[in-house]
């Protein structure tokens, strides 16, 4: 996997305080990344000002958009350390569009965002932007909470294992190569994380010889076998593999709880928004009750719609 050389960060225009801008610094010090913070702006009051002329509104915007180019400035100078840090602010009404054509015209390797921890549910709260950018972009998007990434700290791999499909098993190599290689620039550890369905309550019922403990025990067996041989494959240690029975929306977030994680990492399709993603129709769930930050990876060859 290559390092992250161009890193494109979202800055959220209502706090002084950007975690995606420091954990886009933490990623570049480990691999010398050119950083961008983007911050895209829109006041709807403006286009409808009549009394004035187009060339009048234009410099009212031009002069919010200097405003903010020097708050900017301003908040970014503590995290220019690395004095390799530039900024670009837009003026659109549509944030992810702007983010994803800027990104994709840019070529950049990574688009980190911050997203919002709600106190009382200790867990993260994600924006339509945020949707956006995991179903649209075909740049890997890092969602991020307030927090530092540990030494030592543990990286969870969402795996789907229910197919032999090519794609899917693409996909699965193509995450858990992310997920190690960060693993190796933080010192971290990589679990690879997968459920299975449970016995069919209609099955049980229909079928008064249907052993429920023994189909249970097969559909576990053969998901083990097939996580084992992923790790293998990438030399993760088999104690790191976790397959446990209930819905992805359950089992990911409850293990990342269990596990202290740092980083989920999965890969969504986005042939239909989310419905499609690799690790099952629930893939929005997962992510609403996940309490760490997130990596959100496309398969090679997505196309994202704002290219059409």
């Amino acid at each position: 996997m290559k390092d992250y050389k161009k890193i494109l960060v979202v800055i959220n225009p209502t706090t002084d305080t950007q975690p995606a801008l420091a954990r886009a610094v933490e990623l570049a010090s480990k691999s010398q990344a050119k950083i961008t913070a983007f911050l895209s702006i829109f006041d709807f009051s403006y286009e409808m000002t009549s009394i004035l002329s187009s060339q009048e509104r234009e410099a009212m915007r031009q002069g919010v958009i200097d405003q903010r180019v020097a708050w900017l400035e301003n908040v970014i100078s503590g995290s220019n350390k690395l004095n390799n840090i530039n900024t670009e602010v837009v003026w659109h009404n549509r944030p992810f569009e702007s983010v994803i054509n800027y990104a994709m015209k840019g070529q950049y390797d990574l688009i980190v965002k911050s997203t919002h921890e709600h106190d009382k549910l200790k867990a993260v709260i994600f924006t339509p932007t945020d949707w956006h950018l995991m179903r649209k972009s075909p740049i890997p998007v890092l969602l991020v909470k307030e927090h530092d990434w540990p030494v030592t700290g543990n990286i969870i791999c969402a795996v789907n294992v229910v197919t032999d499909d090519k794609d899917h098993q693409d996909l699965n190599g193509k995450i858990i190569s992310y997920a190690l290689d960060l693993a190796k620039k933080f010192s971290g550890n990589v679990h690879l994380v997968n459920g299975f369905p449970g016995t069919p309550v209609n099955l049980a019922i229909e079928l008064p010889d249907f052993d429920a403990n023994v189909y249970n025990n097969t559909v576990r067996m053969q998901h083990e076998q097939r996580v084992q041989y992923l790790a293998q494959a990438y030399d993760i240690p088999l104690a790191n593999c976790h397959v446990e029975e209930g819905l992805p929306e359950d089992v990911i977030p409850e293990m990342a709880t269990k596990l202290d994680a740092e980083l989920v990492v999965l890969g969504t399709v986005g042939r239909t928004g989310f419905s499609a993603a690799l690790i099952g129709n629930t893939a929005e769930h997962v992510i609403d009750s996940i309490n760490c930050d997130l990596l959100a990876i496309k398969p090679d060859g997505y196309k994202s719609p704002l290219e059409d």
